[in-house]
């Protein structure tokens, strides 16, 4: 039986309103993708705005395979990714055969480092793939200039990302190749498992929803919904099965109209953070500069020296307080298949190394109550304080 007084990192945020929509989608006769996941597509691409194309995927691991698919990445070429990152933003990369070129990251947004990735671009070097941390966005400004300076394509990991402005802009609707939102159960809305690729181009939109169902050339839902003979159907490409269900998608359509609640909660949590951590040998997340905004899908403290334990201790000291934390990321120049296979070591990677060492992700969900946050804040200051 769980502890009930432990408080986890994270729990999703599901009422109601969710549990009624999968319900009705059950009782509809309709479970895979069908016309709650095409409204889904359709309600996120009108809040992205811009004239966005939206594509649900079964996970934001999936959307990363079919962008980097669709952008015609092939064996041999090279996509800048930062080290500090889930492994799904590198390994997308080598389901294709392509080369991800690991990349150190800023000592205090722990995202892409665009002087290392400058240092690290070769002849076949075609793509790069931002990581906006934590909710806080790599800028717009600086990633446009950084990849048209070098010819270079963009696949935009924004897993941890929606809602945020970007200088102004939503994440989605920039003019990236393709951006990639998760929709996994501890994100600030949620589908369980489940992703979207947005993308301004019709063409890459056309190929990503080919290659979701099998390099099928038509949707299932119009075969097995129209009124006249349609079976018939075209293999034009050896798809993947990527697609989202209409149950899950059920969950989307009402947390998406949930989000601007649920990103209010976590905002409130983090000034709360802010305000009761100011004092104590901890380095605090960075804030979003002006014209942008953070979603605070992780609120990602750093031990200082003078703390009074390590990392790991304050990990092991918070769960004996019943409180549940995590670290992100575990870089990935230290994971053994990305380290043995390119022969990473960590002096290659100074700024991702050292912050590892220090770096711990303290709970902040939307369903947080204030008696949960009173008992993080309480926990750290009894450790650290």
């Amino acid at each position: 039986m769980p502890d009930m007084n432990f408080l986890p990192f994270a729990r999703p945020d599901i009422g109601e309103e969710e549990i009624t929509a999968v319900t009705e989608t059950l009782r509809s006769g309709w479970l895979t993708t069908g016309p709650v996941t095409a409204a889904f597509e359709k309600e996120f691409a009108e809040r992205i705005g811009g004239d966005v194309h939206a594509v649900a995927v079964n996970s934001a691991t999936a959307g990363l395979h079919l962008s980097f698919e669709a952008i015609g990445i092939t064996p041999g070429d090279e996509v800048l990714v930062p080290t500090w990152t889930f492994t799904s933003t590198a390994e997308a990369v080598r389901y294709l055969g392509g080369e991800p070129i690991l990349v150190d990251v800023h000592p205090d947004t722990l995202a892409i480092d665009f002087a290392d990735a400058e240092r690290k671009i070769t002849d076949r070097t075609v793509a790069v793939a931002p990581v906006h941390y934590a909710g806080l966005p790599v800028p717009n400004s600086e990633l446009a200039a950084f990849a048209g300076a070098h010819g270079l394509k963009v696949v935009e990991d924004a897993a941890h990302a929606f809602p945020t402005l970007n200088e102004g802009l939503l994440v989605g609707a920039s003019q990236s190749e393709t951006t990639v939102f998760s929709f996994y159960a501890t994100k600030t809305m949620t589908t369980g498992e489940g992703g979207m690729v947005f993308t301004h181009d019709a063409d890459l939109a056309a190929r990503m929803r080919t290659m979701r169902l099998h390099g099928i050339d038509r949707d299932v839902f119009g075969r097995y919904t129209s009124t006249k003979p349609a079976w018939h159907y075209d293999v034009v490409a050896p798809g993947y099965k990527y697609n989202l269900t209409d149950m899950a998608a059920a969950i989307g359509r009402v947390q998406l109209r949930r989000t601007d609640q649920m990103v209010a909660r976590r905002r409130e949590i983090a000034a709360r953070y802010d305000e009761a951590f100011a004092d104590l040998p901890l380095t605090l997340p960075p804030h979003a500069p002006e014209g942008s905004t953070h979603a605070w899908h992780l609120y990602c403290v750093k031990l200082d020296e003078n703390a009074p334990v390590n990392r790991d201790r304050f990990i092991e000291l918070m769960a004996e307080n019943q409180v549940g934390t995590s670290v992100h990321f575990i870089p990935l120049h230290i994971q053994p298949y990305w380290r043995d296979t390119y022969r990473l070591t960590p002096e290659q990677f100074p700024v991702a190394t050292a912050e590892f060492a220090k770096a711990c992700s303290l709970p902040i969900f939307s369903a947080m109550t204030d008696d949960d946050v009173d008992q993080v804040i309480d926990a750290t200051r009894r450790i650290l304080g």
